[in-house]
């Protein structure tokens, strides 16, 4: 895809996302921002997974360190745009903690770690209720306020969570393209050989950690003002499992596999709700089908058909300049 066609596509996408809740009612509204959010969710565990490959089953609880700071500190009088930032700081930091199990254990050990560390954090936060609200939870949550633009309605928060995920996803861009981008991708194909190549694999790890858990910070940070609830059940590890398949559905290690995994999972049960009781059975049949037919998730088989369509061409290197060799 040539880089204009690739800017025509994601421009088409945004004039797509800024028209889509026009004209509908609260709940459709609902449903669209919490495609987005959930996006920010995903990118993060993408690049921890995808790009990074190693394993996470925490991502909710992360959401849920952002969602809960931000709680805490709005409930207390302060503005969402000072609380968010010390909410992402907060995961970034647990993050590079749970990153060091990491350099010790890899494949499933790691993904029994992060399992236990959502399960930790879940029960932190239904029995610490003199902090938390324990199971009954905190409600109230004010949304944020920027004088003129006011988000107190569900389509004006629509935009500014719009606004939120297209500078998570440009920052997102920015990374993996960035030396750190490229040493995530060698850290993913092979560890050793990164290693012999000059890659500090034990940093770069870390940092796949926490960069993903600030991501699911921010989700929490915009999760909150959204539902204006939280309660630990929000976050449990069937949670993680949902944003975990989001990013295997989409396409692990592709950039807009998470946009795509989030709106199969978010918006797919919505569509098939005109069946009524059986809506959830063709879902999950569809989701089966999904993962046993296209293990390299949705935006794997766009990318399969282009390359089918229209194979690159092969160059060699070393012979680019063949003919004026002498």
């Amino acid at each position: 895809m040539t880089p204009k066609l690739r800017l025509l596509i994601i421009i088409a996408l945004l004039a797509l996302a800024i028209a889509a809740p026009i004209g509908h009612k609260n709940y459709i509204i609902y449903v669209l921002t919490s495609w987005m959010i959930f996006t920010i969710a995903s990118m993060g565990l993408n690049l921890t997974l995808g790009y990074a490959g190693q394993i996470s089953l925490a991502q909710a609880s992360f959401m849920a360190i952002g969602a809960y700071i931000t709680a805490l500190l709005t409930l207390a009088g302060w503005h969402w745009i000072v609380a968010m930032p010390l909410a992402l700081f907060a995961c970034f930091v647990v993050g590079l903690l749970l990153g060091y199990p990491a350099l010790r254990v890899k494949g499933h050990f790691l993904a029994f770690v992060t399992l236990a560390f959502n399960t930790l954090v879940f029960l932190v936060l239904r029995n610490e209720d003199w902090l938390t609200g324990g199971s009954i939870g905190l409600v109230g949550m004010p949304r944020p306020d920027f004088g003129l633009f006011s988000t107190m309605k569900q389509l004006p928060f629509y935009y500014f969570t719009l606004a939120v995920t297209v500078l998570a996803a440009l920052a997102m861009w920015g990374i993996v393209r960035s030396p750190w981008g490229r040493a995530f991708k060698a850290l993913r194909e092979n560890p050793v050989r990164a290693e012999s190549l000059g890659v500090d694999t034990r940093r770069i790890t870390l940092l796949a950690f926490a960069i993903g858990s600030a991501y699911g910070g921010l989700a929490g940070a915009l999760i909150t003002p959204l539902v204006q609830f939280i309660e630990p059940g929000s976050f449990a590890l069937a949670h993680s499992l949902r944003i975990l398949l989001m990013v295997i559905v989409g396409g692990a290690g592709y950039f807009f596999g998470p946009l795509v995994g989030a709106g199969v999972v978010i918006l797919l049960p919505e569509v098939l709700r005109f069946t009524e009781g059986y809506y959830l059975i063709i879902y999950s049949a569809l989701v089966i089908v999904m993962l046993i037919f296209v293990p390299s998730g949705l935006i794997g088989v766009g990318a399969r058909i282009r390359a089918k369509l229209w194979p690159k061409k092969q160059v060699r290197a070393d012979m680019a300049e063949g003919a004026s060799l002498k």
